[in-house]
């Protein structure tokens, strides 16, 4: 145990040095210090989970590790483990970073940029995922499955560690959200609780589908098989996708049909899941 905490010292000592430009970070900062300030009650949590540490990055593997050692006393080398994720691969930070500012911009109920990293679970499973994922492509497949399956059980997120997944993502609730080994997520995506991305059976391969930039996928979806979900498209709620959607239109049903054009250029930004407005391609 003594070992780990020096070996954890040690990863954090090279972050300490922050970018002179961060203001995601310097915003969770000023956030935590009016947490402080408003409700003293969790002073002392905030001081030691935010206040204390050097980074985002520090922050996050901090808070990672403490959530899912709650499960096992053996996980308590996981803040060494998405440490070494975060310094080795800068673009996992600035992926964090953007899905902070997507959830601060599209979801009405975060009113900070702290919130996500204090509360979120879909925020966290998403930042559990990347580092699961750095370890897969790295060839550590295990201690990556491991990680997803902890995520699993303690977030209620099953994603598999070989997903692709962009940035500026809203895992919105998240509880009951699936993802298969050969799914690819793109930039900018908005996704509700309770969302499939599957197989359709037993296939081996290439199976399981390709979410396009800026869609927005309801509560309930399920869209299975190796086909595409073009950019700025829309799901409805509980819709069954089986066949590959177009770009910017709107679909819904069981199976699901298209029912009109998305009505806005960036649906994931927008929110709206009200399909009741649609202008019928059937009727062009």
């Amino acid at each position: 145990m003594a070992e780990i905490a020096t070996r954890v010292r040690d990863l954090r000592e090279p972050m300490i040095q922050q970018p002179k430009n961060d203001p995601i970070w310097e915003s969770i900062r000023q956030d935590a210090t009016e947490i402080i300030k408003n409700e003293p009650v969790l002073a002392c949590q905030i001081q030691e989970i935010v206040l204390d540490r050097s980074s985002l990055e520090e922050v996050l593997s901090y808070r990672l590790a403490e959530k899912l050692t709650f499960l096992s006393h053996w996980e308590f080398h996981l803040e060494e483990v998405f440490l070494e994720a975060m310094q080795s691969d800068p673009t996992i930070g600035q992926a964090i970073r953007n899905d902070i500012e997507a959830i601060f911009e599209r979801d009405p109920a975060c009113l900070n940029h702290i919130t996500p990293l204090l509360y979120y679970k879909g925020f966290k499973a998403i930042c559990c995922h990347r580092v699961s994922h750095w370890l897969w492509q790295r060839g550590r497949q295990q201690l990556a499955l491991h990680l997803q399956s902890l995520n699993s059980e303690f977030f209620g997120v099953d994603i598999h560690p070989a997903a692709e997944i962009g940035s500026g993502i809203l895992l919105d609730h998240a509880t009951g959200f699936v993802a298969g080994e050969t799914s690819r997520i793109a930039d900018d995506v908005s996704i509700l609780h309770a969302v499939t991305l599957g197989g359709t059976g037993k296939e081996s391969g290439d199976r399981h589908p390709k979410i396009g930039r800026g869609v927005l996928i309801g509560a309930g979806a399920k869209i299975l098989g190796n086909i595409t979900v073009g950019e700025c498209s829309r799901i409805g709620a509980n819709s069954v996708v089986l066949e590959s959607v177009p770009p910017h239109v709107t679909v819904v049903g069981v199976p699901s049909r298209i029912v009109g054009a998305s009505m806005c250029s960036d649906p994931a930004q927008k929110m709206d899941h009200d399909v009741r407005c649609e202008e019928s391609l059937r009727e062009k």
